[in-house]
């Protein structure tokens, strides 16, 4: 497939990215400032968090983990735009993880700022982040990794993989439920929302028609793709979840795209048909793969895949997230008739043909 590389809509930023660094804040339009927030231990590095100027304050998308240097970097930058962090009106999350949803409520506490969630993700907080469910969540992701040949020895270390991010979130059930195609009612603005489910249930980006401008959070970045797959909280065909997804937000006549990572850049409708061919082109090397082996685990298959590096070097939680983003790219491709696979203590895959 041949590269597609976005323009990028800051140079600056895009350098940072390139080279290893923490943008700049940046005011990007008269009323709009980014404001990069640093996350540890995560290839990513920062999130970019948006304040958008209200007549008597801010109101953000997205809010960083919940750590000490994460908020001082987010009061640091609201600083240089001209507030404070008790100017916080509104914390618009794109998704519960926890570099967007974690630090929402401490600057509740501090600010009263509301916290607004789309309905699908509201009703996961607390299975997720909550000690009293915390253990039957790891039992089902632990037995989603058996049915998926996971060898014994890695089990217990790959079901409990996300487990030390945890602490990086304040737990804070919202006060506003955003729906599809909602508006959001901020004064000066005319953001709405658009549920674009597939790497959370969930996830929302958010349009202004009239400044011409798309946040997409997660969902559409600059150069990666975000992480597709099945898991306990997943629905049955995220992959399919995550394409419509796509189409829905490529009709859009933006000038601008502004992710949650990486940089911003101007080819929405191009980065789209991109992303989507990406999937494609793995669907169809998935399906060569089963039909090459004659009938394998799911494990198995996801180890046979091209990777960004070797798979021995892959860090167990990335190892699982290849796992169940393998089987979401296989149960889209058994729901259009491409795949089959026999249930059982592992789940076989085969070709049609088999």
């Amino acid at each position: 497939m041949t590269k597609f590389v976005v323009t990028p809509a800051s140079e600056t930023q895009r350098a940072a990215w390139l080279g290893g660094e923490l943008p700049a804040v940046e005011k990007v339009r008269p009323g709009l400032w980014s404001i990069p927030v640093p996350i540890p231990i995560n290839p990513l590095r920062y999130v970019l968090v948006y304040a958008l100027e209200l007549p008597d304050g801010v109101a953000i998308i997205d809010a960083g983990w919940n750590t000490d240097e994460a908020f001082g970097a987010l009061c640091a930058g609201l600083a240089i735009a001209g507030y404070e962090i008790t100017d916080v009106k509104g914390v618009l999350v794109t998704h519960i993880h926890p570099d967007h949803y974690g630090l929402a409520g401490r600057i509740r506490e501090v600010s009263g700022a509301w916290i607004a969630l789309h309905p699908a993700d509201a009703g996961l907080l607390r299975e997720r982040y909550d000690d009293e469910f915390i253990e039957s969540l790891v039992a089902r992701e632990r037995a989603l990794l058996v049915r998926s040949g996971v060898p014994g020895e890695t089990l217990d270390e790959l079901a409990g993989a996300s487990m030390m991010i945890r602490h990086m979130v304040s737990t804070a059930l919202p006060d506003r439920l955003i729906e599809d195609g909602e508006q959001v009612g901020l004064a000066g603005w005319d953001l709405r929302a658009i549920w674009t489910p597939g790497h959370s249930p969930g996830h929302l980006c958010f349009v202004s028609p009239g400044r011409r401008l798309l946040f997409s959070g997660d969902h559409v970045l600059a150069k990666i793709t975000p992480i597709v797959a099945v898991h306990p909280q997943s629905g049955p065909n995220p992959l399919a979840d995550y394409l419509d997804s796509l189409a829905a937000v490529r009709r859009f006549e933006v000038d601008e795209v502004l992710p949650a990572h990486e940089y911003r850049f101007l080819e929405l409708a191009e980065r789209v048909d991109y992303v989507m061919a990406h999937h494609e082109e793995r669907l169809a090397e998935i399906e060569k793969v089963v039909a090459d082996t004659g009938g394998a685990d799911c494990w198995t298959i996801a180890t046979r895949l091209t990777w960004s590096r070797p798979w021995e070097t892959i860090p167990a939680f990335m190892r699982r997230a290849a796992n169940n983003e393998t089987l979401a790219h296989l149960a889209w491709l058994e729901a259009r008739g491409r795949v089959r696979h026999q249930a059982g203590d592992v789940d076989i895959w085969y070709s049609m043909e088999s």
